[in-house]
């Protein structure tokens, strides 16, 4: 049975295979932690990155690791909070979902995720937090590769959030 673990951090310090890059459509880099990983991972990524044509809300891609110590990155579009009545929860359990996928069938075995859409995209923390956990819960009940799944908060009540919601207070 794989494990789930919080850690509050900085993602792009983070040694699994890989770690998820809340994205812009573009995935050419922006704020946040998109630009924290781009400027980690060094110029190949925009490179690798320009060669995919960008990404759509919800989707998700895959790229090398470059200078990160994760092997891999997967960029993943979050949805801007509109209120809630535009698609985002299911947009944003995509994008745990379409991850996922990817890590499993990449055959890794461990994966980071950050607090997607909660920065300048505006989802409520603890929606997004609820979305989250229920997706990777639900993804780790069949998967047979991934061992570990590392939801990396950045800020305090983020970190108490998943903590609590975990059960792990």
């Amino acid at each position: 049975m794989a494990t789930i673990e919080v850690i509050q951090g900085d993602i792009t310090r983070i040694n699994s295979d890989a770690i998820v890059n809340a994205a812009n459509t573009s995935l050419l880099g922006g704020g946040g932690v998109d630009g924290a990983i781009h400027r980690a991972a060094g110029p190949g990524l925009l490179q690798e990155c320009r060669a995919l044509n960008g990404c759509k809300t919800g989707e998700a891609k895959i790229t090398s690791g470059y200078n990160l110590p994760a092997k891999f990155v997967i960029h993943t579009v979050g949805p801007v909070w509109n209120g809630g009545n535009h698609r985002e929860k299911e947009l944003l359990a995509n994008c745990y979902r379409n991850s996922l996928w990817i890590a499993e069938n990449t055959k890794l075995k461990s994966v980071a995720f950050p607090n997607i859409s909660t920065g300048v995209y505006g989802f409520p923390k603890q929606l997004a937090a609820e979305i989250a956990i229920s997706q990777v819960r639900t993804f780790l009940e069949t998967c047979q590769e991934i061992e570990k799944v590392i939801f990396v908060t950045f800020d305090e009540e983020n970190y108490l959030l998943y903590t609590k919601l975990l059960g792990k207070a």
